[in-house]
């Protein structure tokens, strides 16, 4: 318990006052023996060295993942030993080099081999010994396979515990963006607006959050950063924020503190994703991301009914106070028990101590090697006009992008039509209006138990069997799940009626929210899979896009409702829906043949 403390936010700014005086790590403390294993690459005259690769023989560009891991840095893989060692107590000091998974592609066969041998090692904790560079500097790793530095390493609870806190945050987050949907009739009153430029505190929100992982994600993973500092900082801002956004007497002002408020919220999405790839290995990884995404997922959907049945009775702004109530205790969490989980920043502040220890400037962590020519400009186009460029270029990533926003901005249409439906039609009230949501947390949990049973059961028994088959591969689910939403569209459409029972409407929007959710997840392992080395700056993008065209849906949903009516309005919607089905099959039967033309993806 006192490791996670001290790896926390709060633990850092404990040892920031005190002069690294209390919470100390081993290297700090006294009496600390530096491994065997540095000390002879120290004092040897040769040991396994690294070269720099070619320029010429990787892109010109690449995803900010580049600047976490050494990536131009090219590890001899095959077993060395120390050469020249002095006795026969350094020559049993000589120790096997293991190749990092960091050293790898994410979502590659290369890093599934290489977890698989670690995962070996670790249950022998083989000391891993340090290499040199070129130029005479010795790389800092964790000191064994099983070093506990390592997220990795972790104990499944302790993994688990800091996944449920970031699935706690991301909740708080998203909630806070539909729970003021309940408040919106009285905001109309209060400021006397129209119903219109009521839905802008939600619909800035949302699209704050998606502009948002454009600066934090590629933020995050500056090694000299990591990912504490980013969650730590916004998110005490954001809750901090919540309370004047609460308290705001205008209307200009309730806009602009909500878009602050959202924007502020997005590195629970920026981060989240890759805090779960530090802690787990691929095979473990999508059921981490199914959890985490559901959180989002369902944050959403039951911001109403947390707010629904107060605000009739305590005003509009209690649904505001509601984020500051469910936000504080979550941001108590993170900060005093969610460790730095990057590793390149955890091995960046390893080899400062072992510097100041051994007054050994030698001593360098991959990283900074890694960063000696990175120009911040070439990180800033990579974060924020590549992905814009291959959107454009690639129509894997175009089709993702579109058909991800468009049931994106359905699902928001919901907060729209559900008070035109289950109000007027079945005599609902707020509150059991924002019960009705309650759907989605149903879909939620029928999406999870398929596409867990799907992993269990199938794809890590046939990959443990045969490998990573194509990247189309992971689509199958999808090209099944593609037409739920078409159906559950059509079903709400024709059954939203008050001579048809509201139950057969509700099984329409569970349909739709629980084949939406594995599609999503088919698709968001498609993408990092076919493009690795822009995979962050792709979902950064993504949640853009999707933002971008769910703010135009709360937008645009009440007066193509008010209109159209019900059910041509979401007719219409249902037949956008349509273009998906088509689009998934396209991408699974011709995938192939479009990444081998794409410069971007992997073939």
């Amino acid at each position: 318990m006192a490791d996670i403390i001290r790896d926390a936010p709060i633990g850092q700014l404990i040892r920031f006052v005190t002069h690294n005086k209390l919470l100390q790590y081993p290297e700090e403390k006294p009496g600390f023996l530096l491994p065997e294993s540095y000390n002879t690459a120290l004092n040897a005259l040769a040991i396994p060295t690294i070269t720099e690769k070619d320029p010429s023989s990787s892109p010109s560009t690449s995803d900010s993942d580049s600047v976490q891991s050494p990536q131009a840095l090219e590890r001899k893989i095959t077993a060395k030993t120390i050469n020249s060692v002095n006795s026969k107590d350094d020559l049993e000091a000589t120790l096997t080099r293991t190749k990092s998974r960091e050293n790898t592609q994410q979502w590659t066969e290369e890093r599934l081999d290489i977890e698989h041998e670690l995962s070996i090692e670790r249950i022998k904790s083989v000391p891993v010994a340090p290499t040199k560079t070129a130029d005479g500097n010795i790389l800092v790793d964790f000191y064994t396979t099983d070093d506990p530095a390592n997220p990795q390493n972790w104990s499944n609870p302790k993994r688990a515990f800091v996944a449920l806190i970031i699935c706690l945050y991301t909740f708080a987050v998203y909630s806070g963006s539909a729970i003021y949907t309940s408040s919106t009739l009285e905001v109309m009153s209060v400021f006397n607006v129209g119903p219109t430029a009521a839905s802008l505190p939600l619909a800035l929100y949302v699209l704050a959050y998606g502009i948002g992982p454009l600066l934090f994600s590629p933020l995050s993973e500056l090694p000299l950063i990591g990912r504490n500092p980013v969650y730590a900082t916004t998110f005490v801002l954001f809750t901090i924020l919540s309370i004047p956004t609460a308290l705001s007497e205008s209307f200009a002002g309730l806009l602009v503190l909500r878009f602050i408020q959202g924007f502020l919220g997005s590195p629970c999405l920026a981060t989240g994703g890759a805090t779960m790839q530090d802690m787990y290995s691929l095979l473990k990884l999508p059921y981490a991301l199914t959890f985490w995404v559901s959180a989002a997922y369902c944050g959403p959907a039951l911001g109403p009914l947390l707010s629904g049945f107060a605000v009739p009775v305590k005003g509009w702004r209690w649904s505001l106070w509601e984020i500051v109530w469910i936000s504080a205790p979550v941001l108590l969490l993170m900060l005093l028990f969610v460790p730095e989980t990057s590793t390149p920043n955890i091995l960046l502040r390893r080899a400062s101590r072992l510097r100041k220890l051994t007054g050994d400037n030698r001593l360098m962590a991959p990283s900074e090697i890694a960063q000696k020519n990175l120009n911040p400009s070439a990180v800033a186009i990579d974060a924020l006009i590549k992905p814009l460029e291959i959107t454009l270029k690639d129509p894997a990533i175009a089709f993702v992008n579109i058909y991800s926003s468009i049931v994106y901005a359905i699902y928001y249409s919901f907060f729209e039509v559900f008070p035109l439906v289950y109000g007027p039609m079945y005599g609902f009230n707020i509150g059991q209006t924002g019960i009705v949501f309650l759907c989605v947390l149903v879909a939620c949990i029928l999406g999870i138990i398929a596409y867990a049973s799907y992993l269990y059961f199938y794809l890590v028994p046939d990959i443990l069997a045969h490998g990573l088959r194509a990247q189309e591969h992971r689509l199958v689910p999808a090209l099944i799940c593609v037409f739920g939403p078409v159906i559950g569209l059509f079903i709400f459409a024709w059954t939203a009626d008050p001579d048809i029972h509201w139950i057969a409407s509700v099984i329409g929007i569970t349909i739709y929210c629980a084949t939406a959710f594995v599609v999503f997840q088919c698709i968001f392992v498609y993408v990092p899979m076919s493009y690795p080395n822009y995979a962050a700056s792709l979902f950064a993008s993504n949640e853009f896009f999707r933002s971008s065209l769910a703010c135009a849906a709360i937008l645009f949903a009440k007066p193509l409702f008010d209109n159209l009516g019900v059910a041509k309005g979401v007719s219409l919607l249902g037949g956008l829906s349509v273009l998906g089905v088509v689009g998934m099959w396209v991408l699974w039967w011709t995938g192939a043949t479009l990444r081998a033309r794409s410069k971007f993806a992997v073939a």
